[in-house]
């Protein structure tokens, strides 16, 4: 039965919007705030002499257009400065030497919400691409969440061919959000 023909009861709508993803982080949306905290709980690797092993910190999070639509800015960026002073902690525990970078950036190809950790300062995170830091984490948080075409690639957006002459295409640059995990 539906809402208007209910035994008993008038034709009168509901108050409030129906189906998944409602409510203040809609019950979907909610799920990429827990994965966002799990970061925490796991074991964090800092491995100077061996880097490769650090890409266990690496976590992505992705979702349809419908599930970030009931997700704030604010909720995520608050998700990810908990886990970071909780992740901050574990650093001083392992009395960690060196730098300890904390990163997150908008993966555009693959629609996805990334972040990792590493024993590398800010200027020498481990991209092949070429990249720009920040220290504004909300609007890289709002692109992800703007996505409406998540994976998707637009027609002249493939990787670059290399140009006859030398010449070399221009090449997007990702905006990577960097934290320190010492201070």
């Amino acid at each position: 039965m539906g809402w208007s023909d209910r035994p008993g009861e008038g034709a009168t709508r509901p108050t409030c919007p129906v189906g998944p993803g409602w409510g203040r982080t809609g019950r979907l949306g909610g799920v990429l705030l827990k994965e966002i905290r799990a970061i925490a709980g796991e074991t964090l690797v800092l491995a100077p002499h061996d880097q490769d092993t650090e890409t266990a910190n690496t976590n992505w999070f992705g979702a349809p257009p419908h599930e970030r639509m009931g997700l704030s800015a604010d909720e995520v960026v608050t998700a990810f400065e908990e886990t970071i002073e909780l992740l901050r902690e574990q650093v001083v525990a392992m009395s960690h030497v060196g730098p300890a970078t904390f990163y997150v950036w908008h993966d555009l190809q693959a629609g996805q919400l990334r972040c990792s950790a590493g024993s590398c300062g800010r200027d020498e995170l481990p991209f092949t691409e070429k990249y720009r830091t920040t220290g504004d984490l909300y609007t890289i948080v709002v692109e992800f969440l703007e996505d409406r075409a998540p994976g998707a690639i637009v027609w002249g957006e493939f990787d670059p061919v290399p140009l006859p002459n030398g010449l070399e295409p221009d090449v997007q640059e990702i905006v990577v959000w960097v934290c320190d995990l010492r201070s």
